[in-house]
């Protein structure tokens, strides 16, 4: 078996773990997921799974297909850990990426599996750590800032967002789609000129799976592709196509090459 093989295996157990430990947890706290103060998102029904009344999980396809992040999260953490990383991209910076999409992960497997607002509010701490880090990694290549600097801006950054989050909930989604703009208007206009052999296709690749997702994520938000019942849900697809974008994100960064090494 190749070692790359054996990656993608140590992943999928890692997350079979990883989905067996967060369901013990929530029955250790549920299933009586009404005595909490609902997510915001119940305005406009949480979209369009329709909630299994008394169930552990709430909205099971929208929860289960959450841990697709945290298979590409643990697949990114045990690259970054292997003997063979050839790449300018910090094997740390690499792992707190990992990081990021695991949390992106169990957190939207909280906010369907409960529609509560702690869920919610773990929800979209991992969307501002992953947006976070993008602008962050761009900022750095762009303007020299070394590794250390940069985690210091990563982490004030990363607390400006969640204290935002916390006292102004209902502005999570505006704010974590102009952090993102940003961060991609400064990576392709003033960062990848400064990454040596960096594979921009990747990038390219990342951004429209995101875009497809997003058109899902409407068509599911509006009801325009609903089935209240099914087990397949257009937002459990968002969710594999966001996994499926963060990984083409991590390839990009790792494609980077120091200069004057070999591709």
């Amino acid at each position: 078996m190749s070692a790359g093989s054996s990656r993608v295996l140590t992943a999928a157990a890692l997350t079979v773990l990883m989905a067996a430990i967060t369901l013990a947890l929530l029955n250790l706290v549920g299933p009586e997921w009404s005595r909490f103060a609902l997510a915001t998102c119940s305005e406009t029904h949480c979209f369009c799974e329709i909630p299994r009344t008394g169930a552990l999980l709430l909205q099971p396809a929208n929860s289960i297909s959450s841990f697709g992040y945290v298979f590409a999260g643990l697949l990114m953490i045990l690259q970054a850990r292997s003997r063979d990383w050839r790449s300018a991209f910090p094997p740390l910076a690499a792992s707190v990426l990992g990081t990021g999409a695991i949390i992106v992960g169990i957190g939207s497997v909280l906010l369907h599996a409960t529609l509560t607002l702690w869920g919610q509010f773990f929800d979209v701490l991992g969307m501002y750590l992953i947006s976070g880090f993008f602008l962050v990694s761009a900022l750095a290549k762009w303007r020299h800032i070394p590794d250390r600097r940069a985690m210091v801006y990563y982490a004030v950054l990363c607390a400006v967002l969640v204290a935002i989050l916390y006292t102004l909930p209902e502005v999570r989604r505006w704010l974590f789609a102009v952090v993102l703009i940003i961060a991609i208007i400064l990576e392709l206009m003033f960062a990848r000129p400064r990454r040596p052999q960096v594979r921009t296709g990747y990038y390219v690749s990342g951004l429209i799976a995101n875009i497809v997702a997003f058109t899902i994520w409407n068509l599911d938000q509006n009801g325009q592709l609903c089935a209240p019942d099914s087990l397949l849900q257009g937002h459990a697809i968002w969710h594999l196509l966001g996994a499926v974008a963060l990984w083409f994100a991590f390839l990009y960064y790792r494609s980077e090459r120091a200069v004057g090494s070999e591709v």
